[in-house]
């Protein structure tokens, strides 16, 4: 009970203390809202309320009734113009009590983040954080939390998977420490940063020459045997996990049950389907049947593809070990193509449209919509311009 009353003392005083320094002291109010000091003003008829970076204790009321005062200030002199949030914000800005001490910053955060290992903290939180606290430190530094943002997250590539993490860790450390009046509210993070978006490069076309250039420079059998099925059957990397044989009407038939967003209506996602070979040819034309579908019946082993969803993954980084793999790179870019570990799929693409195969049905053989097929493999579908070139030239001959 002495405990109770000790506090009430204090927190009474405090209240007297905030009438006593300001003109309107009877209108501004501070309450314990989660252990913070909550400011409460009446503001044109209504209580408008502003969490402060202090705790509610004793200790912290010296440095509190300082920084009421500035924002009191600031308040009435603006003449109705300024919200208690902005009156709070430019005390916030220009006081000495505010200078933020990053790194004591970043380790309060780093136990409100309990979950993320050491090693994830230290890979996904600590370079953009560090990045972060060196622009925030500048004499000029940003002026709110998406220019923040902008500016520390330079050093990541646009539309990256990595920058999508850093943007993301710096984002909920801002929410965390704006919240928690660690940092002024400008520097909310905002919804969305913008992002400059690259032209999209589909990736080089293999030609069957050249694959099996590549599948000679290969000893493991099992990534052999991987880039044929992706090569014949048109797989992105990661559909290698999961193919199924099933009964059909016919007979045994070679399934994918991989699922992924098929583009479109957003939520829709590809369906189970039926696989369709397409076999390489050798340099005399003649069809190559490696009899996939006989060897994956039997139970013949295919590499391991890391975690799930980086089946991509795996297969680049065996390949980039691979000298003709880079050979096939260097060539690539001197005709201004890029290889990617979709290299095998797209060969698929290009080969079904220069066999006159449907569109519709090659969109539906690879799991996409014709939409998406035709977005990504527009240049791999014939448009007769040259035929009928060729045609108008014999006929003047």
């Amino acid at each position: 009970m002495l405990l109770k009353v000790e506090k009430d003392n204090w927190v009474c005083v405090f209240r007297d203390q905030i009438k006593d320094s300001i003109a309107e002291g009877d209108q501004w109010f501070v309450t314990n809202y989660k252990g913070k000091m909550r400011l409460q003003v009446r503001e044109d008829g209504k209580i408008a309320t502003r969490i402060l970076p202090f705790e509610w204790n004793k200790k912290e009321t010296p440095k509190a009734l300082q920084r009421i005062r500035e924002i009191y200030k600031n308040y009435s002199l603006s003449k109705g113009e300024k919200t208690l949030a902005k009156a709070c914000e430019v005390s916030a800005a220009s006081s000495s009590t505010e200078k933020v001490e990053w790194i004591e910053l970043t380790d309060q955060y780093r136990k409100f983040v309990p979950n993320a290992s050491d090693r994830t903290w230290k890979k996904y939180y600590v370079p953009v954080l560090v990045k972060a606290g060196h622009i925030y430190s500048l004499k000029k530094k940003p002026a709110d939390g998406e220019a923040l943002m902008m500016r520390s997250l330079t050093q990541w590539e646009q539309e990256s998977r990595s920058r999508q993490i850093a943007r993301r860790s710096l984002k909920g450390f801002l929410e965390w420490a704006v919240m928690r009046g660690k940092l002024p509210a400008a520097y909310a993070p905002p919804a969305n940063i913008p992002e400059i978006k690259k032209p999209k490069r589909i990736g080089f076309a293999l030609t069957d020459s050249q694959i099996l250039r590549l599948l000679d420079d290969i000893s493991d059998e099992r990534w052999k045997f991987a880039i044929q099925l992706c090569a014949v059957y048109g797989l992105r990397p990661e559909e290698l996990r999961h193919l199924r044989i099933k009964d059909g009407v016919e007979g045994k038939e070679l399934w994918t049950i991989y699922q992924k967003s098929m583009g479109g209506t957003k939520g829709d996602k590809t369906k189970p389907r039926r696989l369709h070979p397409l076999l390489i040819e050798d340099m005399d034309g003649n069809t190559i049947d490696w009899k996939l579908q006989q060897r994956l019946e039997i139970g013949e082993s295919l590499p391991p593809l890391g975690q799930k969803g980086k089946g991509g993954e795996a297969l680049r980084t065996h390949l980039r070990r691979k000298n003709v793999w880079n050979v096939l790179c260097k060539e690539a870019e001197m005709i201004g193509e890029v290889l990617v570990p979709y290299t095998f799929r797209h060969r698929y693409a290009k080969a079904s449209h220069a066999a006159g195969i449907p569109l519709t049905n090659i969109a539906a053989a690879m799991g996409h919509t014709t939409e998406v097929h035709h977005q990504s493999y527009a240049r791999f579908i014939p448009d007769g311009t040259a035929d009928l070139y060729a045609k108008r030239n014999a006929r003047v001959a």
